[in-house]
Formats: structure tokens, C-alpha cells, sequence
């Protein structure tokens, strides 16, 4: 069989199945008399027009036909209806939407009630908000449904939206809601995590703030930062371009028992810039130093044994408006563990514009996908 003869043999498939979809829907549609129609389900809308004054949808299809609602109906002339009639196998939208509710939402979030066929997604704290990108893909690969969410690892507000779904048509073949559980599998593809670290501490690095030639201006800026997600700078330090003191500070700053240990500046490859090694000499485990973010390549990013994170900062931190920082900063706020592959994926998506006017979180920094 020749190439175009498979795609021909495809092509007459695929319009069977669309066939039987159709048939098997129409048959789920059923003729009554409008004064019968309370409790069913309308199949499309309903149009209600008064010259001068209206011309609109007065009733949506889906929508489910009460008492009051029979006047109305007459008045625009409808005398009869096509309704839908449960049939084994098939689903209304409103049943559809909520099964793929069951599979998306978590705790700390909350649905909206279903309209029109789709329910959406709140949150119900602030936090970091996920989601299991590869498994919505093949959720949203099953034909007649679709499932719509902010990007993932993205900081949220109690009240913010997450996420919406629906399926496409008014009625839907249940084996497709079951196809796309399957995919899913046991774990809702969406969470949000409460912010969860409390206290942090800075360790400023560099002779000429130690020594006082210069005023300290990166440390303001990381505490504004912090507080944003809650942490309170509750230890700060200055320190010269000496790997030893340097070292000595952060055993220091981990004996008080901060959440998170910061290191600003020294982080280049200058001579003079100790940080790095420093932070190496501490113990802690260096996930990377380095990342494909611009601005912010320098970032080092280790863990202690405890996996209190520990994080040293490049100066673009200090004059940048959206740095690596604010990429990774959610994620440890949150108490997730960084991995060397989640620094990896950064690269696609981490060219900051350098816009004239900065509407970051809004915008493609740090968007992956």
C-alpha cells in the first residue's frame, strides 16, 4: 500500500468515527412539547428578540428548564424543544467538566460552580502554584477536552485563577472522560504549595562595602524580595574578599538555624571574588554554578545535608528588575528542593527582554513552554 493510500485508508476513518459521534449524539437529542420541558436540558440556545430593546441569547444550551422558564419560551415562540435524553455511555458538559475537575484540582484550591459547561480553579492560599506539564499534555491530547492553566511554578495569591476546563461538545462519549483519567492517573495534575520558609539571612560580600567605601545596595533589594513571599531577613553580615571569613560566616549564619542562607556579590570569575569557593568550603552540596538565564548566569545554588538552601547572587540581582532570583526564589519559598535539571530547563524561556518598562511576573522571562 502506497504512502497516499494510507493516509486515504486514515482519512475515511477518521470521518466514520466522526459519523458515528454525530449519530450517537443525535440520538441523545429528543423533540418534546415546551410545556413538558421542565427539568431537561436544552441542546442549543435560544435567541429572544424585542425590536429596539434586545436581540441576545435568552437561554444557553445546557441550561436546565424551569417552571418560570415556560412563559418565556412561548413568548419567543418556541412551542417546542430539543432536549437532551440521558443515554448509557454519554455525558452532558456539566458531567463532563467536573470529571476533569476530579483529576486537576488538590487541596488549597477551590472550584467555581460549573456554567456552561466549565468550572474553573482558585486558590485558596498564597503559594507556589505546579503543574505536571508532561501529564496535562496527554490529558490534552484526548479529543473533545481541553484543560487550561496558568504556567507552572508561578507565585499565586489566595483568589487567584489557576485554571479552567471544559469539554467541547454538548454531550461527550464517556469513554473519552475515561481515557483522559487514565492519562491523568491517581494524582490531581495540578497543586499549590504555602509558602513555607520564614527566616532568612544575607551575608554581603565584597572589601569595599566591608571596609565602608561604598554604602550597601544590594542588601535592601534582597530584603524586599524576601518579604514578598513572607521570609524575614533576621541575620545579616558584611564581609571582605576572603574565602576563610567568608566561610566562617555562613557556618555562623547555619548555626542560627535561618531557612535560608544568601550570599551577595563575588560571584564572577575576578580574582577577587570569593564566594563561590566559599560556599563550596562550607559543606553544602553545589547543585550548579552557573545558569542559562541572562540576566543572572553566575547563580550558585548549593544545599546543605538538612537541605537548608544556600544561594550566592550575582550583581545583576542588585539593579536588574527580574533576575534569576525571582525565578527560583518562589520555588525555595515554597520549601521545593531545586534540582540541577530544573536550573537546566531555564534556558528555554530565560533571555529577559530588558524591556524599557518591566511588567515581570507578566511576560516571557522564565516561562518555559
Amino acid at each position: 500500500m502506497c504512502l497516499d493510500d494510507r493516509y486515504k485508508m486514515i482519512d475515511t476513518l477518521i470521518r466514520i468515527e466522526t459519523r458515528n459521534d454525530k449519530e450517537t449524539r443525535r440520538k441523545s437529542m429528543k423533540l418534546i412539547r415546551t410545556e413538558d420541558a421542565v427539568g431537561h436540558v436544552l441542546c442549543h440556545d435560544m435567541t429572544q428578540i424585542i425590536p429596539g430593546v434586545i436581540k441576545d441569547a435568552r437561554f444557553w444550551k445546557g441550561h436546565i428548564v424551569t417552571e418560570e422558564d415556560i412563559p418565556v419560551l412561548l413568548s419567543i415562540g418556541k412551542e417546542h424543544l430539543y432536549v437532551w435524553e440521558k443515554t448509557e455511555g454519554m455525558l452532558h458538559e456539566d458531567e463532563g467538566a467536573e470529571r476533569l475537575r476530579r483529576i486537576t484540582q488538590n487541596e488549597n484550591m477551590h472550584p467555581s460552580v460549573v456554567k456552561e459547561g466549565k468550572i474553573e480553579l482558585f486558590a485558596d492560599v498564597d503559594g507556589l502554584f505546579q503543574v505536571d506539564v508532561e501529564r496535562l499534555y496527554d490529558v490534552n491530547s484526548v479529543d473533545e477536552i481541553m484543560i487550561a492553566t496558568r504556567h507552572t511554578n508561578t507565585a499565586v495569591k489566595k483568589g487567584d485563577k489557576l485554571a479552567g476546563m471544559r469539554v467541547i461538545p454538548l454531550i461527550i462519549d464517556e469513554k473519552r472522560l475515561e481515557e483522559a483519567e487514565k492519562k491523568a492517573g491517581p494524582e490531581p495534575l495540578l497543586k499549590v504549595t504555602p509558602w513555607k520558609l520564614k527566616t532568612a539571612g544575607v551575608i554581603t560580600t565584597g572589601s569595599e562595602v566591608y571596609k565602608g567605601l561604598i554604602k550597601d545596595q544590594f542588601t535592601p533589594i534582597v530584603e524586599k524580595k524576601l518579604e514578598t513571599f513572607g521570609i524575614q531577613m533576621t541575620k545579616h553580615v558584611l564581609c571582605s574578599d576572603d574565602t576563610k571569613m567568608i566561610t566562617d560566616a555562613i557556618a555562623e549564619m547555619k548555626e542560627t538555624g535561618v531557612d535560608l542562607i544568601i550570599c551577595t556579590g563575588g560571584m564572577s570569575v575576578d580574582p577577587d571574588d570569593k564566594t563561590p569557593g566559599a560556599i563550596k568550603a562550607s559543606g553544602a552540596e553545589i547543585v550548579t554554578y552557573g545558569a542559562p538565564t541572562l540576566p543572572g548566569a553566575m547563580l550558585c545554588l548549593a544545599y546543605f545535608e538538612d537541605d537548608t538552601p544556600i544561594v550566592g547572587l550575582p550583581g545583576c540581582v542588585m539593579y536588574a528588575k527580574a533576575t534569576v532570583f525571582d525565578l527560583i526564589l518562589p520555588r525555595m519559598a515554597a520549601g521545593i528542593k531545586i534540582e540541577r535539571r530544573d536550573i537546566i530547563r531555564m534556558g528555554h524561556g530565560g533571555l529577559c527582554l530588558g524591556c524599557k518598562e518591566c511588567h515581570y511576573p507578566v511576560c516571557p522571562f522564565g516561562k518555559e513552554a
